[in-house]
């Protein structure tokens, strides 16, 4: 089969692999039908994740079909169509007891496309798959389906979840790329006095607006004077960093109201000062994480029920053969106007998932 193959810092080619096959029984082979690209598959290759071996499939979100699973897997069979999380849990260790999958010590965690092949590819294996597959409603379309395999998670679990959003609060949201526009459109779920969204692109500052931030503004334009403009001097109560850049890190330390909140969800290549001779007697609270996708299963329901919006957030769509240039599109995110990027592989019709069901009942 094809795959998007890793091979180090700036290095990175569509080609040949080995399909996938069953290395243990409690795993599922996956044929993808839609994958997308994640702005943390441009830290691997920007050597910012060092973990990530020469040869590997990158991706950790997919939609798609099960054509293959191991005798223990109980929760879904071939012929299901299923979300893959970009998050593998083995459901029996003490973190994924507590529904903290994300720091899995059974084996799962964060492996695909980071420490076992991943989702751009033709097929996928994920390992532990009755906890780290999700059955999916016929009606969702599976480009909206996609953004919850990590992008709504991430903006929910780790920006707002985090940040402790309340109503009534001033949330400022810096980064409306996918992940900062998730956390706007969740933090909506919480009744804000306002959202206010930060970024250097109009255009992602528009489709915030569409999501529901209530002020936007560029940040060339003094963000932090208009935060503290719209509150009175206060600042906002809860900060959210989607971006990963010291500056824009900083940039939320000093924007946030003493006793508030800041959720870092950008990944951090380079150090951030933390300037504690400024926030020693602020009273912050300061969170990090990495997401668990604990909520996927609520989220989808959401957007089954058409409580969320997602439309803004896919803006190209290739097929899986052209996945280089759709890594040029979205790493051109400032010329192409880029958000999420979807990929879509060959199309499985619902008469082969018929026969494969009557064939594995």
């Amino acid at each position: 089969m094809k795959g998007f193959v890793f091979h180090g810092p700036g290095r990175s080619a569509w080609e040949d692999v080995a399909e996938p096959d069953l290395k243990d029984p409690a795993d599922a082979v996956v044929r993808v039908e839609t994958a997308s690209i994640c702005g943390t598959d441009l830290h691997i290759l920007q050597g910012d994740v060092p973990g990530v071996a020469d040869g590997t499939v990158l991706g950790h979100e997919a939609v798609g079909e099960v054509v293959e699973t191991g005798r223990e897997v109980r929760t879904v069979r071939p012929g299901d169509r299923v979300l893959v999380s970009c998050i593998t849990a083995c459901g029996r260790c003490r973190y994924c007891r507590e529904g903290t999958y994300g720091q899995c010590r059974g084996g799962g965690g964060w492996l695909l496309g980071n420490r076992i092949d991943g989702t751009q590819a033709e097929y996928v294996r994920v390992p532990f798959a009755d906890h780290s597959v999700h059955l999916l409603p016929g009606a969702v379309d599976s480009q909206d389906a996609v953004l919850f395999a990590d992008t709504f998670p991430t903006g929910y679990e780790v920006g707002v979840l985090n940040g402790s959003v309340r109503p009534g609060d001033t949330v400022a949201v810096v980064g409306a790329g996918p992940v900062g526009l998730a956390a706007v459109a969740t933090a909506r779920l919480y009744s804000p006095d306002r959202i206010i969204a930060v970024d250097r692109l109009s255009g992602r500052l528009q489709s915030a607006a569409r999501l529901g931030a209530d002020a936007h503004v560029l940040a060339s334009d003094e963000p932090e004077q208009l935060v503290a403009d719209l509150t009175d001097g206060l600042g906002a109560d809860v900060a959210i960093e989607a971006v990963g850049l010291p500056e824009t890190f900083e940039m939320c330390t000093r924007m946030v109201r003493a006793g508030g909140h800041v959720a870092n969800v950008g990944v951090h290549g380079k150090p951030a000062a933390l300037h504690l001779e400024d926030l020693w007697q602020k009273d912050l609270t300061i969170r990090t994480g990495l997401v668990d996708t604990s909520s996927v299963p609520m989220l989808l329901s959401m957007l089954n029920a058409g409580r969320l919006t997602t439309s803004p957030l896919v803006t190209h769509v290739f097929e899986l053969d052209s996945m280089e240039e759709a890594y040029e599109v979205f790493a051109g995110a400032e010329d192409t106007g880029a958000l999420k990027v979807a990929v879509r592989g060959p199309q499985v019709y619902r008469a082969d998932r018929a026969s494969l069901v009557a064939t594995a009942g």
